[in-house]
């Protein structure tokens, strides 16, 4: 039977460094929310496939919704991912754990603990790439940085869950390049009960101010498209996530009922060499 995540609210001080993520840079060297566009496309007559535009870019760019319905991308122009909660589990010092002032939180592998824990999470490996871009103008946002975490494969939350929190894996920092694009190395996450399977992120401006959650300029959600859940769901090692899939679709899940065209992944791989997922994230600058 697969665990849900237990409420675990605290802060692992005794792991804590100050110097933290500032330690790590030495060593490294308005919008529209996604309600009021409900609203408004009640009022226009239309539906958040029209409103809801997926991808950025100079050129069309056409995507497809919950329902069905393709959106196309007017060029130049990028339209802002939706603002999600945090939920109870983020390890930024908002609900409890804090994971940005530790040594070690900017890494691209985030499978292993660090900062004075061990452990490695198992599970079939997945390769997240971001491209985070202005939803202004399109443009690429070099050296921003992204905080990135998710449960594991049992759907447990490190630091937080009852069984992991002498966890802090599947947590992460990484800043973009010039081309606005960063990658993390982790595993596929499992599916628990009520919610589609899913990865959360914060954006900041920088990696010196992704050491305060405080300066956070963006709260977001990944899903996973369905097909690649099934596929790693069918193995051994997921099969607590089966039935946890079957009851929540991205239609009835309580983040991602109101349109998922902006969050929705795109996922290539398989088991045996690893999936990648794909997203282009625009933010208000």
């Amino acid at each position: 039977m697969l665990i849900l995540p237990a409420s675990h609210t605290h802060d692992h001080d005794g792991h804590d460094d100050h110097g933290g993520l500032h330690r790590d840079l030495l060593a490294t060297g308005r919008s529209i929310d996604r309600r009021a566009m409900l609203r408004a496309s009640a009022t226009l007559g239309v539906g958040m496939g029209a409103l809801q535009l997926f991808g950025c870019g100079g050129n069309n760019v056409t995507g497809t919704d919950n329902n069905g319905t393709t959106a196309t991308n007017s060029a130049g122009s990028c339209t802002r991912i939706p603002e999600e909660t945090a939920g109870p589990y983020p390890g930024d010092g908002s609900n409890g754990a804090n994971v940005l002032n530790q040594t070690g939180v900017v890494r691209s592998d985030i499978r292993s603990s660090f900062a004075g824990l061990s452990g490695t999470a198992p599970g079939i490996p997945l390769t997240v790439n971001l491209t985070i871009v202005s939803a202004t103008s399109c443009a690429a946002l070099s050296n921003y940085a992204v905080y990135l975490w998710h449960c594991d494969r049992a759907g447990l939350y490190s630091l937080y869950s009852s069984a992991v929190t002498n966890q802090n894996y599947l947590r992460g920092v990484q800043a973009t390049d010039a081309s606005g694009k960063l990658s993390f190395t982790t595993i596929f996450p499992g599916c628990y009960a009520g919610r589609w399977p899913h990865i959360h992120f914060e954006v900041f401006r920088s990696l010196a101010a992704a050491t305060s959650v405080s300066n956070k300029i963006a709260t977001s959600q990944i899903a996973l498209p369905k097909t690649a859940c099934d596929t790693a769901y069918a193995t051994t090692e997921y099969a607590g996530s089966r039935g946890n899939l079957a009851g929540v679709s991205l239609a009835t899940d309580n983040i991602f009922s109101d349109g998922s065209a902006l969050e929705l992944a795109t996922v290539t791989g398989g088991v045996a060499a690893g999936f990648v997922a794909t997203l282009t994230v625009a933010v208000a600058v």
